[in-house]
């Protein structure tokens, strides 16, 4: 069997697929709220409470991922209402660029902050793992998607918002205490993320899949 079948729309579209994909997003998704339960208490309590839906970045990348992969499977067909189509746009264009910001972002955090003496655990690499996941997963699933310029320009917005928060008004995700002194530079890093993530977005919402390709990678009979 050729390897590059796993990367195929036959593959990745097939019902079985997006069911075990399902199958690790949604409890991911709870878990990942459940992980931010401490800081959206603190926000609550210590900033206004408008502040709130921009404290768990992760877990909200992959809710956006999650509804975009039930709706593709749902309804593979773009909807024909411009309405549905223009919602189902901006779902999928923040879905993408999220997942591949925030899982690039947890693993550089990481080894960043592993670089300047802190103590990796075991919880460490299942961030790293899960998080690299999520934005291999928005790169293979981007090109099966509707969004366009508008609904991407709308999702970078959103993202390029959701920084100047956290930032701006110190609610970013808690850091290794080793990083206390360089949130500056992970604020320039943060934003740098972000513009290079709608990049990839568009770029991978654009990769070229022709039915003869796909052909090409389904396995032979014997």
């Amino acid at each position: 069997m050729d390897w590059k079948y796993f990367g195929s729309r036959s593959f990745l579209l097939h019902p079985m697929t997006l069911a075990l994909l399902l199958l690790f997003y949604v409890p991911g998704t709870v878990y990942g709220y459940i992980w931010y339960e401490g800081q959206l208490i603190d926000t609550w309590q210590d900033h206004p409470h408008w502040q709130i839906p921009f404290v768990p970045d992760s877990p909200t990348a992959s809710l956006f991922f999650t509804l975009a992969i039930v709706w593709r499977w749902i309804q593979p067909d773009k909807p024909r209402s411009a309405w549905a189509a223009g919602i189902r746009g901006v779902l999928e264009a923040l879905a993408v660029v999220t997942s591949i910001k925030y899982g690039i972002w947890a693993g550089a955090i990481i080894f960043i902050g592993a670089a300047q003496g802190d103590v990796l655990v075991w919880q460490h690499w299942m961030l790293v793992v899960s998080h690299g996941a999520m934005a291999i997963c928005a790169l293979l699933y981007a090109r099966f998607f509707y969004f366009g310029p508008m609904a991407l320009a709308i999702g970078a917005a959103w993202t390029f918002l959701n920084d100047s928060i956290d930032y701006g008004f110190g609610v970013y995700p808690y850091l290794p205490s080793e990083l206390d002194d360089n949130v500056a530079g992970i604020a320039w890093f943060t934003f740098s993320l972000t513009a290079c993530s709608v990049l990839a977005a568009a770029i991978a919402r654009r990769y070229p899949v022709s039915s003869r390709a796909a052909r090409r990678l389904m396995p032979k009979p014997d």
